[in-house]
């Protein structure tokens, strides 16, 4: 059986106005041929879809969506983007036009509707007002429950039509056939007022609404700004042109001028600068660039100006990828969220009969008023019963939160990682490049007798050396001046040996010294023991009778790491570090980053039998590390998390990724994960409460007790408010401090 390969791509959706939209969508997507998962989200208007290339394709995914009544945007790539972006603002200054001359004329309908009942002409007026309001600036309540309709599916839309609709109509019936009333005793009440302030509050809903989905997407908007629209490019003639980032290709050389952004990911050679790379790692400090220097799209040069071979560009950038990320996060959804798409896809139907079952008991039970009674109860219940307010709960609440984290320098992949996190109560670290450096330099440089001749021929010497700690010394001693070396020889396993001003020198291990019996002095024998007991290569360096001087190389612990251990710790978690280094070594390390429980000796395979031994034991693993050797611990784990300077396969099995590699942002992210899902419960406690009492109210459970009766109007205002209270909620978490 062959291979089915399946992509995943994620596409702008056009044309919902609720949550029950968005899981219509959700539906007919799931049910193409060749998609293996689709999530829409309402909040984002992204529908993220995974199929099967050979059968399926975009155009069919179109078709089918702009069949149910809504619209798909196929290749997303910038321009389609911006497109979604431009008919988003359309749809906003539209929404503002409608709700602004809803609220407009609505104002003069209450104050007669209250006020001025009796004036002449009074309830004409208010037709001739409420009109407008109803078929023109709220037509598309009406245009939107057809299209359900005519799919045999229901949604907010649907209740907001039949609500205003049917006050509307009983209303016309009320002024031109009062008599139809009054023979039976009834006074013939119009509710103009109530169809016209539904209609205005409900557009005023949707305008927050609207006003916020922009708000909750400005993290992604910010980092799909950062890439200039033009560069500078130096072509093989050597004059300088400018082009746009489009036609720029793999191994262009590209000037970067002070001030600039820089376009695509690349390599510097020649110049050097200061490259602030706040907006991708979140550090305000910024990096010095060099030759062979890695720079990348999105940054912003400071004072100097260089040259640099773009390497990667396009969607294959770090900046891309960390969009595509923010934009796949923030379009999935946590398994909270696709418990509320199942309710919401039920609720209007279970709604519009808890609506006609009150119509009907109000006139069975109510004798004379009961009609009256009946539709007012039906009208209210079909306006309170919105479920925006549900729809919104989750999806603003993860999109503020993974905005927030990649604001932070923390890239969330998905929802349910976002939503795993909170329950983490164990963290593993890799050792290289995670807990440490990842890089060797040396820590001290300890002489017998230091000369400035003797550091020059130290340098030198290193400086001929191929050997992998050899550039930590001469990165050391970079400022010493270079001394002509002659019959140099590169001594495997033990060093190097070479001529200078007629003596020989040697630079190596211990035995390199005991081989040629060279004098060690005591001091320099106890300060390598010393140094060795600390888990530190000592390099020594000699002349042809006396040792001169030692190097203790290290790879230095990140100052990060040890507060990170200690935040971690302190919050009740457990942290492990794993390293394929000796006993002496990981022990070292564990004891200077404070961690407890480490396990030395360990082979990439033994890293996800680790993890999935913690696992058996109950515990929720979080895996950090940075190599492809961390990759398989990784997939296992509960919450996979990779430093940003790592290799790109971590990254891609990560479902988190530090870009800074700063470690701190590990208890960051656990409590933002807390903070979300809080927001998220609070969101749909207030949803379903609402629900829970008004729906009840509305349907006039409280008439026989006190004799209340919910007025439509109150009824819709405070569905409106119910949806601005869950975004307001949402966009909270914006201002929480970390």
């Amino acid at each position: 059986m062959a291979n089915k390969k399946i992509i995943q791509e994620t596409f702008p959706i056009l044309g919902m106005s609720c949550a029950s939209c968005a899981a219509r969508v959700d539906k007919t997507l799931n049910h193409q041929p060749g998609v293996s998962k689709a999530t829409v989200n309402y909040a984002s208007g992204i529908a993220t879809v995974e199929y099967a290339p050979s059968q399926c394709s975009p155009e069919a995914l179109q078709q089918a969506v702009q069949a149910a009544g809504y619209d798909l945007l196929i290749q997303p790539d910038k321009k389609t983007l911006e497109e979604a972006e431009q008919v988003h603002e359309q749809k906003y200054r539209a929404l503002k036009f409608r709700t602004t001359l809803a609220i407009i004329l609505s104002i003069p309908i209450v104050i007669i509707g209250m006020f001025f009942m009796n004036m002449p002409y009074a309830n004409l007026i208010m037709w001739v007002l409420s009109t407008p309001i109803i078929f023109w600036l709220g037509r598309s309540f009406f245009v939107s429950a057809w299209k359900q309709l005519k799919h045999g599916s229901a949604n907010m839309d649907t209740l907001v039509a039949n609500s205003t609709g049917i006050a509307y109509l009983f209303s016309l019936f009320n002024l031109f056939f009062p008599e139809f009333w009054l023979s039976r005793g009834i006074h013939p009440h119009v509710y103009f007022e109530a169809a016209s302030v539904i209609i205005a509050f409900i557009l005023l809903g949707r305008l927050l609404e609207e006003k916020a989905k922009g708000n909750t997407s400005s993290a992604l908007k910010k980092l799909m700004g950062l890439q200039p629209k033009n560069v500078t490019v130096i072509p093989i003639s050597g004059n300088p042109k400018e082009v746009p980032i489009e036609q720029i290709h793999p191994g262009d050389i590209i000037l970067v001028k002070p001030g600039e952004r820089i376009a695509v990911d690349g390599i510097v050679t020649e110049g050097d600068s200061y490259v602030d790379e706040s907006t991708l790692s979140g550090e305000p400090i910024a990096v010095s660039k060099q030759k062979d220097a890695k720079v990348f799209a999105g940054t912003i040069n400071q004072k100097g100006s260089f040259r640099f071979r773009a390497e990667k560009i396009g969607t294959d950038t770090l900046l891309a990828k960390i969009i595509h990320m923010v934009q796949d996060a923030q379009g999935s959804k946590a398994p909270v969220q696709q418990l509320v798409d199942k309710i919401a896809s039920i609720f209007v139907p279970v709604i519009i009969t808890i609506a006609v079952l009150s119509f009907l008991t109000w006139i069975l039970l109510d004798g004379e008023n009961g009609f009256t009674h009946g539709l007012l109860a039906l009208v209210t219940v079909l306006i309170i019963a919105c479920p925006c307010a549900l729809g919104l709960a989750t999806p603003t609440a993860i999109m503020v939160g993974i905005g927030k984290g990649a604001e932070k320098g923390i890239l969330i992949k998905d929802a349910e990682s976002l939503e795993m996190a909170k329950k983490i109560d164990t963290v593993v670290l890799d050792k290289t490049g995670t807990v440490t450096e990842g890089k060797p330099v040396v820590s001290g440089l300890l002489w017998n007798e230091r000369t400035e001749q003797a550091e020059s021929i130290f340098y030198s010497l290193e400086k001929l050396s191929e050997h992998p700690l050899a550039e930590a010394i001469v990165n050391y001693l970079k400022d010493s001046r270079f001394t002509e070396i002659e019959h140099f020889d590169s001594l495997t396993g033990r060093g190097v040996k070479g001529q200078a001003e007629g003596k020989t020198y040697y630079v190596g291990n211990r035995e390199l010294l005991e081989e040629n019996q060279i004098a060690i002095s005591s001091f320099l024998a106890d300060e390598a023991t010393r140094l060795t007991a600390e888990a530190q290569t000592v390099i020594w360096f000699a002349d042809e009778i006396n040792a001169l001087a030692i190097a203790a190389i290290t790879d230095q612990i990140k100052t990060s790491s040890i507060q990170a251990v200690a935040e971690l710790r302190t919050s009740g978690i457990e942290v492990y570090m794993l390293t394929g280094d000796n006993e002496m070594t990981g022990q070292a390390i564990a004891r200077q980053a404070g961690i407890l429980h480490y396990k030395t000796g360990v082979l990439p395979q033994d890293k996800a039998a680790f993890v999935s031994q913690l696992q058996k034991e109950g515990k929720k693993v979080a895996m950090v590390g940075d190599g492809i050797n961390d990759s398989a611990a990784l997939a296992q784990s509960d919450l996979s998390i990779a430093m940003g300077n790592g290799s790109d396969i971590a990254m891609d099995v990560a479902k988190m990724t530090l870009i800074s590699s700063d470690l701190t942002k590990i208890p960051e992210a656990l409590k933002l994960s807390k903070l979300t899902v809080r927001t998220i419960r609070q969101n749909l406690f207030w949803a379903f409460i609402y629900n829970l009492i008004g729906i009840p109210i509305a349907a006039g459970l409280l008439y026989p007790i006190n004799g209340f009766l919910l007025n439509p109007m109150i009824a819709g205002a405070a569905m409106a408010f119910s949806s601005v209270s869950v975004v307001s909620n949402s966009l909270r978490l914006k201002r929480k401090k970390m």
